[in-house]
């Protein structure tokens, strides 16, 4: 009896001390936690963002000039062809200034025809005066040339020769002053022409800058489109500058997705993506990088590559998965609420009987929406739970057991 008694203390001692001294456990029913199992597989690193179907280019329709929307000529959704009238402006001070303008311009027209008649006047007169001029130093040469050989053979005195040849070298001096002087007003002539024709070219050239903005009052389509936001009604005051609508080019489309500013180091021109549409995958490749961060979010332009989906309409909002890597070979567990409560640093691990789930330590590295790609702790074909750990506070071990 005693030897019995001690071996019964003995083994009361020896299971309160396994019990209370081993790993903590918890019984965990199986219906209620979630296990996957660890595989090598295809991964690549992508990241889900949503993107919105725009038109391949859109133009901005500014009021040119400002003025009272006098008359609509059609309506928003309207498609356009280059040229087409879409909306008119009225500018009383514009329409006074036009006027204003070409009385200037009428003006200055005037007044250089009558320069013009004056200076071809004023060079009649001179070339008149000029034939006198060469007319009266012929007949002083001839006279001179005459005098002194009548004097050279002593038929007249000196004192008419010398008067002779006197008034033939005034005639050569009066000549040349005559040219000088014909010259001299040629040049001044045609200068002032010139600048008068300058004057009244700058005035054309304002006239003509002056019409184009009165005739930028009627506001046109400048390419073919369709014309979209039109913010316009009979008789609103719009100011120069003012946003009236838009015309979106019906060429193509691009795609512009919102991308967290997490990632924005690893965007850049030329990144793929892809989505799907009516059960079939249509490829998207960046081409514009928006740097400037709104709200913790940045935008990027994409375009289609190959195939563009038929039926696809502006405004269409669109799921994309961007691809942030190449596709490699990697070792893959399956993303659960175990992360949120692990940073991914470990995991319980089933044992080959799928009775218990143990801790493991872990090394997690890239991630996409479905899988972490495993770097150390596990290996294809180990089982873990990947669902919340929330409830499992310190417990070492899981027992798991069907109700």
């Amino acid at each position: 009896m005693t030897i019995g008694g001690i071996i019964a203390v003995a083994a009361l001692i020896i299971a309160s001390y396994y019990f209370t001294a081993g790993k903590s456990r918890l019984n965990v029913d199986t219906e209620r936690i979630t296990i996957s199992e660890v595989k090598k597989a295809t991964f690549q690193e992508f990241i889900p963002v949503n993107g919105v179907v725009l038109p391949i280019t859109t133009i901005y329709l500014d009021a040119q000039e400002g003025g009272r929307v006098e008359e609509k000529f059609v309506e928003d959704g309207t498609v356009m062809k280059k040229g087409q009238p879409i909306l008119r402006l009225s500018n009383t001070d514009l329409a006074l200034s036009l006027v204003n303008q070409e009385t200037s311009v009428y003006n200055l027209l005037t007044q250089m025809q009558i320069a013009r008649n004056a200076a071809q006047q004023n060079t009649v007169t001179k070339l008149n005066q000029l034939t006198d001029v060469e007319n009266q130093l012929k007949e002083a040469e001839r006279v001179y040339n005459l005098n002194k050989k009548l004097f050279e053979q002593k038929v007249i005195g000196g004192q008419e020769f010398k008067q002779s040849e006197n008034n033939y070298n005034y005639q050569v001096q009066k000549k040349k002053l005559t040219d000088q002087i014909l010259k001299q007003d040629s040049v001044s002539t045609k200068q002032s022409l010139d600048q008068a024709q300058e004057l009244y070219q700058r005035s054309q050239n304002t006239l003509d800058l002056t019409r184009k903005k009165v005739g930028d009052l009627i506001v046109r389509a400048p390419v073919d489109g369709q014309l979209t936001s039109l913010d316009a009604e009979i008789g609103q005051n719009k100011n120069k500058g003012e946003r009236l609508g838009q015309l979106d080019v019906l060429s193509g489309f691009k795609v512009r997705a919102d991308i967290d500013e997490h990632y924005i180091s690893r965007i850049f021109n030329g990144l793929m993506g892809e989505f799907t549409f009516a059960n079939k995958t249509y490829k998207l490749k960046i081409t514009k990088v928006f740097t400037q961060v709104a709200n913790g979010r940045f935008q990027v332009d994409m375009e289609f590559v190959g195939e563009v989906p038929q039926g696809i309409r502006r405004g269409q909002t669109l799921m994309i998965r961007l691809a942030l890597s190449d596709e490699t070979q990697a070792i893959l567990v399956a993303r659960g609420g175990f992360y949120q409560n692990t940073g991914g640093n470990w995991i319980f691990k089933l044992n080959e009987s799928g009775t218990i789930a143990y801790k493991v330590d872990i090394q997690l590295g890239r991630q996409n929406p479905d899988y972490f790609e495993v770097l150390q702790g596990l290996q294809p074909g180990d089982k873990v739970v990947t669902s919340s750990y929330e409830n499992y506070g310190t417990m070492q071990e899981l027992v798991l057991k069907k109700e």
